[in-house]
């Protein structure tokens, strides 16, 4: 279980690389600013080890990228035990950065009185889902001003890359499309899962034209949750000529009932990738909201190597 200042005892966690030296080094990576309010990772659905795991290395993703960085993991089902909520984790926040405070003041230091939001909310969702992102909201809300929440992490780029590697994998798409070979399992058709109703189905259909162009076969978002949309959208493809379908889930995994992806590749007769999941790219987004919503530039200003 991960705390507002690590993670759990035993997690390995991701360290910048050495320094190289030399004239074409890379530039040091910007750090988290001293005082920094956390990034505090929402996690949907019903908690479970796996769940944990996934979360967890998401943060570690993150922390590798922006060193310093202060990061908690809460759970929208939480039982503030093995699990903490996120409602929890955000008053530990809060209390964290008037105790750091009280303590500095103490040890005789000139210290500014802490202001602004004591974590940023960064939801572990793909794409817009009304009823999660409302409880997301409430528990911000129920924090008296001291978190801020971000917007969910697609539509964008990374998340179209995110999918076609895991289609590759299941080898349901070439790996890479600059190579001239071909896989025979390749689809020639991608239904788009989602979950969130009609919001969440136009937010992935934009992703999914970035998909559509990596692979060169037609993309459809459906969502999961309406029942027979899969199947619907799966005979529009068949019927426009695609042959060989496959069903790629645009969700990160924690928000996805159990049973409920396998169900719907079955009634569209279609083999299924798997989730998102903890794709780098994943942890990247969740960094780029936090600092996005701080105003923290995430490379070095004018950085040159000598």
């Amino acid at each position: 279980m991960s705390s507002p200042t690590g993670p759990a005892s035993g997690l390995p966690v991701r360290m910048p690389r050495p320094r190289q030296p030399g004239r074409h080094r890379r530039p040091e990576p910007v750090a988290a600013p001293e005082g920094a309010p956390a990034l505090v990772l929402a996690v949907p659905g019903t908690p479970t080890s796996a769940t944990r795991s996934l979360a967890e290395e998401v943060v570690s993703i993150a922390r590798s990228e922006l060193p310093g960085l202060e990061a908690a993991i809460g759970y929208l089902d939480g039982d503030d035990a093995e699990y903490p909520t996120l409602g929890s984790v955000l008053a530990r926040a809060a209390a964290l950065r008037v105790e750091r405070y009280e303590l500095a003041r103490a040890a005789g230091r000139e210290v500014a009185e802490p202001e602004g939001p004591a974590s940023v909310v960064v939801p572990l969702l793909a794409g817009p889902d009304s009823a999660l992102t409302r409880r997301i909201r409430q528990a911000v809300m129920e924090s008296q001003g001291t978190a801020e929440l971000t917007d969910v992490l697609g539509p964008h780029p990374l998340l179209a890359e995110a999918l076609h590697v895991r289609l590759s994998e299941a080898g349901l798409a070439r790996a890479d499309r600059a190579r001239l070979f071909t896989v025979a399992t390749a689809a020639d058709g991608i239904v788009l899962a989602t979950v969130g109703g009609d919001e969440a189905v136009q937010a992935a259909g934009i992703t999914g034209m970035l998909l559509a162009a990596r692979l060169a076969v037609p993309v459809m978002a459906a969502a999961l949750d309406q029942e027979g949309a899969i199947a619907a959208t799966a005979d529009e493809l068949r019927a426009s000529g695609s042959g060989q379908l496959a069903l790629a889930p645009y969700l990160v995994g924690p928000e996805l009932p159990e049973g409920l992806l396998a169900a719907a590749a079955e009634e569209a007769g279609c083999a299924a990738a798997e989730p998102l999941g903890a794709y780098p790219a994943i942890g990247k987004l969740v960094l780029s909201k936090y600092t996005t919503a701080l105003g923290i530039p995430t490379q070095p200003q004018g950085a040159q190597a000598h």
